[in-house]
């Protein structure tokens, strides 16, 4: 049995007592954990607690009266606060043009992770953000008949989000489906009337501007995948089935790859995969600018899923363009294939790195018994080609580094990237304290947890539409608005004139870049 329940990010968990479950991909960021920390734990129970802490190799600290802020650093939250809201959240850009090899794995960030690279800090949060771009614009509104699609269009997806300083423009949507009997947390739309009953946003491609290819040392083509929350069922529906890849021995989880490689005529945006959409645009980036005499690289991230999905996406990427510099900067993500599969990734040539939350419970599944760490009986066993298999190298974080953020047990606080982004911000070493000059707003990380000391005082679960999305018209009635025409992913009349005049111009969008 499950141990949460999902809920949506930006809706009260009463509006989805009523919603209809069907399998398609409509993932949340959230899930609720039936905890009552006023309540006594009997002794079988924290035995029961503990017991599990230690199966799953998971760092549970109490919660202190006062969540362990050291007050001694922070005499004077008052002054603290008014401080921090008058710094900027930005560092200033360096140029790493001679460096971006060495900052994207060329020697599998060797000397760069302990201590961090400042450089290679920036770079790795620019992606995170990218990463959180996908549930940021996501409509996770049920009652919406546009649920599971992007709220912008890619051409103003990152101004919305305020990513338009960091030098990329989106040029493609990604969208897909699942052959396969999704779980519970998988929901669509209440309304029988919606964009589309099969299909959901997945992620977008982007590509560098003139600038940022000049600071950063080449045109970095970006693939961002959305991903989804929900530890318990990460063991429950994706752990029993290996499917083969490719044409060696390698093997991937079957649920991960039906979202990578699902599709059907009967859909609207899955005529085609959400694997053949997106090398189509990667294709045709890399030729262009390639065509250009351009150096060119492709950067994959995502979260949870998303990153395992990106690690599919740079298999495929690096058989198709062999010489391409592919990357993977993954954020909680579950391990996705077997041993082969990792080392057929080495072979191409893909450089992964995954920064993980040592408190958190995703990247320790699927395969929370039989992992990597079965391979030191190989010689007694052979290979196992059923047993699944972290790849690349591990960034490793530990919430407790961190005096803002609270203690105790709180797994959604744990997987929230918001919280990754904010842990790798204050990274220095393992043997350092957190960066008392980092410079990313700290209220991000309660975006859609409780994971920030009271004495911030910064609201949890913030991050929503005002007023859950209703809007005052002119009459006093308040209503759901109209999308922009724009904005509709299946535009109708005059929006589907609008958009068809857009896709027109879209071939020359490109030279703008």
């Amino acid at each position: 049995m499950a141990m949460s329940t999902m809920i949506h990010n930006h809706l009260p968990s009463t509006l989805n007592a009523g919603a209809n479950r069907v399998p398609v991909i409509c993932a949340h960021q959230q899930f609720v954990h039936d905890h009552h920390p006023k309540a006594k734990m009997s002794n079988p129970g924290a035995r029961l607690v503990e017991s599990l802490s230690h199966l799953l190799h998971l760092h549970i600290e109490p919660p202190s009266r006062k969540n362990n802020v050291p007050h001694d650093q922070f005499p004077n939250w008052d002054l603290f606060i008014e401080e921090k809201h008058n710094t900027p959240t930005i560092s200033p850009k360096e140029v790493i043009s001679d460096k971006w090899r060495e900052l994207h794995g060329s020697m599998d960030w060797d000397n760069l992770l302990d201590p961090l690279h400042p450089w290679l800090r920036r770079e790795i949060v620019k992606y995170g953000e990218f990463a959180q771009a996908t549930y940021d614009s996501f409509d996770f509104d049920s009652f919406s008949e546009y649920c599971g699609s992007c709220r912008y269009n890619k051409n103003k997806l990152f101004e919305k989000l305020g990513l338009d300083k960091n030098g990329y423009k989106v040029t493609k949507f990604i969208y897909a489906m699942s052959h396969v009997q999704m779980p519970q947390w998988l929901q669509r739309s209440n309304l029988m009337e919606t964009w589309s009953k099969d299909s959901n946003w997945m992620g977008y491609v982007a590509v560098s501007d003139n600038e940022e290819t000049r600071r950063i040392g080449r045109r970095d083509i970006v693939v961002a995948w959305r991903g989804t929350v929900a530890p318990s069922e990460w063991y429950e529906d994706f752990q029993r089935k290996l499917e083969p890849i490719g044409m060696g021995d390698s093997k991937v989880e079957h649920g991960f790859l039906s979202i990578y490689a699902s599709k059907s005529e009967s859909t609207r945006y899955n005529k085609s995969s959400a694997s053949e959409q997106v090398m189509k645009e990667v294709r045709k980036l890399v030729k262009f600018y390639e065509g250009r005499g351009e150096q060119v690289s492709l950067t994959i991230t995502g979260h949870s899923l998303g990153g395992a999905l990106a690690l599919l996406n740079a298999y495929e990427a690096a058989a198709i363009f062999p010489g391409l510099p592919v990357s993977v900067i993954s954020f909680g993500a579950p391990r996705v294939g077997n041993s082969a599969f990792r080392e057929e990734l080495d072979e191409l040539g893909v450089k992964t790195l995954r920064v993980v939350i040592k408190q958190d419970f995703v990247p320790r599944m699927p395969g929370i018994v039989f992992n990597e760490s079965l391979e030191q009986f190989d010689e007694i066993t052979g290979t196992l080609e059923w047993i699944y298999t972290h790849v690349g190298t591990e960034l490793r974080l530990d919430v407790s580094s961190s005096p803002y953020l609270k203690r105790g047990f709180n797994p959604l606080g744990f997987h929230s990237l918001e919280t990754y982004l904010h842990l790798i911000d204050g990274f220095l070493s393992t043997n350092s304290a957190f960066r008392p000059d980092s410079r990313r707003d700290i209220a991000l990380v309660n975006k859609a947890c409780d994971m920030l000391v009271d004495e911030l005082r910064i609201p949890h679960f913030w991050y929503q539409l005002a007023n859950k999305g209703l809007v005052c018209n002119e009459h006093g009635r308040w209503v759901k608005p109209k999308r922009d025409p724009e904005d509709i992913p299946s535009p109708i009349g005059e929006a589907c004139n609008y958009a068809l005049k857009i896709e027109g111009q879209e071939s020359y969008q490109i030279k703008n870049v």
